[in-house]
């Protein structure tokens, strides 16, 4: 480790945090079983965020529009994903990574259930 390195903030560790997710508003998301929680959004002033997003399956796609960078990376089950305005479809499973740029309008769907963890750039002062 290089000696000018040093570390002034101890870090957290978030036992079960992706038990008992919150529902994702259904004026935002009509139709459609998802669930979302950040376990650390922007701590000690960092960029970052992450949490995790579950989805079950309903017969509407969850429409989600990126405002930020993300990375996710499926846990269990598996999510369909379309991006309309590119014609991009693919199907991602468990332990696969997917890298959502920001800008993008993204549809999950998943054919039974799906679980992933994220991670963003999400900077506090830009929202």
């Amino acid at each position: 480790m290089d000696s000018t390195t040093t570390t002034q903030a101890p870090f957290h560790v978030v036992p079960g945090a992706w038990q008992d997710l919150p529902k994702m508003p259904d004026a935002d998301y009509p139709g459609t079983e998802g669930f979302i929680g950040d376990v650390f959004e922007n701590p000690a002033g960092s960029v970052m965020c992450s949490g995790y997003f579950e989805l079950k399956h309903t017969d509407a796609p969850l429409r989600y529009h990126y405002e930020y960078d993300e990375m996710k990376v499926v846990l269990e089950g598996e999510f369909l994903l379309e991006n309309r305005e590119t014609g991009q479809v693919m199907t991602a499973r468990a332990k696969d990574a997917i890298f959502f740029p920001k800008g993008s309008t993204i549809y999950f769907s998943t054919p039974s259930y799906a679980l992933a963890f994220y991670a963003g750039h999400r900077d506090a002062t830009l929202l």
